[in-house]
Formats: C-alpha cells, sequence, structure tokens
C-alpha cells in the first residue's frame, strides 16, 4: 500500500487541474508543483518526494496544451514568451492557490512553491505580479520572462535557483533573473550543478538542505 494518498486521482474542481498528495506522516507543510513544458503534473512528484517526504503535495498542471502535455503560458520561441498569456494564467494560478488552500486547509505561510522550468518561470512571475503570495520558492532551470517587470516589494521572500551548468538554452539567462529578483529585495540563494537543463538526485539534494535551514522557514 502507498504511503501517499490521492497520487491517482485528478482533480477538476478548481481553476487549474491537479492531484491533492498526502503522506501517511504528514507535517503541516506543503509543496505547490509545476512542471516543465510538454509533460504534466506528474512529473515533479518523485523530485518533492526526495526533498519533503512529509509535506502534502499539490501537483497542478498547466492549462496550454503543448505536444502530448501541457505548459503554462503560451510561448513565441523556446525563450520569448506570449505576454498577455503570461499575465491571464499567472492571475488564474494565483486564484488556484488561494482555493486549494481554503479547499484543502493548507496553511500558505508554510507552502513552497518548486517550479522547474516553464513551471519555475511562472513561480517567478507569480512572486512579481501577485506579491505576498508567495514566501518561499524553490526555482529549477528558470529564467526572466517578463518584457516589463513592476516595481514589486520581495522583501521577505526567500528563493532558491538551481541553473545546469550545461544548460544552453535556460542557463545564460539565470543571472539576470538572480539580479532582477534581488534588486526586488527577494534573499535568493543561487546554484549551479553539473549537468544541462534536466534535474535529477543533486537538485533534490540541494532543495531538501535549503528548506532545513532555519533562515528559510
Amino acid at each position: 500500500m502507498s504511503e501517499y494518498t490521492g497520487e491517482a486521482t485528478v482533480l477538476r474542481d478548481l481553476t487549474f487541474p491537479y492531484r491533492f498528495i498526502r503522506p501517511a506522516e504528514a507535517g503541516g507543510e506543503c509543496l505547490f508543483l509545476l512542471h516543465g513544458s510538454g509533460v504534466d503534473e506528474t512529473t515533479l512528484v518523485p523530485l518533492a518526494k526526495q526533498i519533503a517526504p512529509h509535506a502534502v503535495l499539490v501537483p497542478a498542471r498547466g492549462r496550454i496544451p503543448q505536444e502530448d502535455g501541457f505548459r503554462w503560458f503560451e510561448r513565441i520561441t523556446p525563450t520569448s514568451f506570449e505576454q498577455a498569456s503570461i499575465r491571464t494564467e499567472t492571475d488564474a494560478f494565483a486564484t488556484f492557490v488561494t482555493e486549494a488552500a481554503k479547499r484543502h486547509r493548507l496553511d500558505l505561510a508554510r507552502a513552497t512553491y518548486l517550479g522547474y522550468s516553464n513551471g519555475a518561470n511562472l513561480v517567478s512571475i507569480l512572486m512579481l505580479l501577485q506579491p505576498g503570495l508567495v514566501r518561499r520558492a524553490a526555482l529549477l532551470r528558470p529564467m526572466p520572462v517578463l518584457d516589463e517587470t513592476p516595481p514589486t516589494d520581495l522583501a521577505g521572500t526567500k528563493v532558491l535557483m538551481i541553473a545546469g551548468a550545461a544548460d544552453l538554452t535556460y542557463g545564460p539567462f539565470a543571472p539576470a533573473l538572480v539580479t532582477l529578483l534581488s534588486q526586488r529585495g527577494a534573499t535568493v540563494d543561487a546554484r549551479i550543478v553539473a549537468s544541462g537543463h534536466e534535474f535529477g538526485d543533486p537538485d533534490a539534494a540541494i532543495v531538501r538542505r535549503w528548506l532545513a535551514d532555519p533562515a528559510v522557514a
């Protein structure tokens, strides 16, 4: 029998399809999981279990179809994106987070947003366009995607960014996002791992240690 409940059930009662996965020995923390492009909400679940085995997991599915999967907003090229789609989907996801917290009695003060690639980008936008909603975020292989960024005050927001040393598509853009979030007041811990755009065990270890740091809690 699985130590987790809810893994097989896709819920469609809110703005985004999602799963609600609760471990047998759940603590009070929760992770919202935002997948990369062309896949679905299941892809980050194994990584999240490595990172926080006692956290409630809320893996959500982007609403924009791409190939055999989904993404979070429309793209023009691999590194340029449809700005109206970005804002529409970000606003909708902010509503989803608020409604999911009410529905499942989640404490958003103890929530961490774990995003990969396109999902990490959505989390970074969420911080900039919906100030106060995200307090902790772990961004794997992100890049800046907004053409115009508001003067958001991100003081008190803790961000972990992990770039891939051999990620030739997103890697060169990662320092600009570190600078942007830092200038807005976020505390940013920027790391580089010896990989390409893919994620793996080294990412899980870094995120797990980061979340265990009392300064991040």
